[in-house]
């Protein structure tokens, strides 16, 4: 089996190339490998795509960064049945693998390599694949400002994030939008945010979705309807430990399904952030794909399944 080492060397604070090399040094002449360091946004779909296309045999790919290098290389291999993907994190987001116990598990290499594989679901959004989360008005126009940021130096991932914030506060509140799931309208409004999860956890530290399985087939879809910019530090505590569902305070502004199939628009181009990637449309057709990827779980690895807390409100 060739296994792959896909590094993005412009994720967290500093290129994590030699980070890779040196943890793979003890592993030579054990297995065949090949580190590949990505060149532009999009190297890293483009490269797994074609060795998926040109060999049938099983291979794996490593994504060495964080959750926008995740996603890169899950839109190369998605579909593949003979192609893996795994995660070496260095990235400064890694939200997905915090399904699985997060960077304690993924950040030993003889774990990850001795992994076992397997298969979670995908969202398809348009003609993309999404492995952790979807998101449309507030949170995604935070991304957005990030990305910008980030090109100057000055901005680390951190530096970006609280200005970012602070910038959306004034407009990014208000957010029109319609949402169909399973062919049903379950919202028409006036939002902050919309989150279609096939993860738990997003933006560091957010569990978006405190009951979502990557095995069950299903999006789960929360969208919080514009209240009171006095209401929105209480509600924050609240969603960041994942408590909103389950939370009286917030009862009148969650609308909360899971569907096989969800449809968000507006009369206007808006954005989406897929798994932290931006991308505009004026409508996104979202579908969960069953099995559409197989992932790599490091040895000793599982699903810690934790119930959201309905005293979370509480604690606040």
């Amino acid at each position: 089996m060739r296994h792959y080492f896909i590094v993005n060397p412009t994720s967290g604070p500093s290129d994590c190339t030699p980070v890779v090399q040196k943890a793979l040094e003890g592993f030579k002449g054990q297995f065949e490998y090949e580190i590949y360091v990505t060149q532009a946004a999009g190297d890293a779909t483009r490269f797994v795509r074609e060795k998926c296309a040109s060999c049938d045999e099983p291979m794996r790919f490593y994504a060495c960064g964080g959750d926008g290098t995740l996603n890169e290389v899950v839109n190369g291999a998605a579909l593949h049945s003979h192609a893996a993907v795994g995660c070496f994190p260095c990235g400064s987001g890694n939200d997905f693998i915090k399904y699985f116990g997060g960077k304690k598990h993924f950040s030993d290499i003889g774990a990850v390599l001795a992994g076992q594989e397997k298969p979670v679901d995908l969202m398809r959004v348009n003609d993309k694949y999404c492995i952790n989360v979807a998101n449309a008005g507030f949170e995604s126009k935070v991304a957005d400002r990030m990305a910008r940021f980030r090109r100057f130096s000055f901005f680390t991932s951190q530096r970006a994030y609280y200005p970012a914030i602070v910038m959306t506060l004034f407009d990014g509140m208000h957010n029109k939008c319609r949402i169909i799931a399973d062919g049903e309208k379950i919202f028409d409004g006036d939002m902050i945010l919309c989150t279609m999860a096939n993860g738990e956890y997003e933006g560091g530290s957010f569990r978006a979705a405190p009951r979502a399985s990557v095995e069950d087939g299903l999006i789960e879809v929360c969208a919080v309807k514009s209240l009171s910019i006095l209401k929105v530090p209480k509600a924050i505590g609240i969603y960041q430990k994942g408590g909103h569902l389950d939370s009286d305070y917030l009862l009148p502004y969650i609308t909360y399904r899971r569907a096989r199939k969800v449809t968000i628009e507006s009369d206007g181009e808006f954005i989406m952030a897929l798994d932290g990637e931006i991308h505009s449309a004026e409508r996104f057709d979202i579908e969960m794909i069953p099995g559409g990827v197989n992932f790599i779980v490091p040895r000793g690895a599982v699903h810690a399944i934790s119930e959201a807390p309905a005293a979370a409100e509480k604690a606040v």
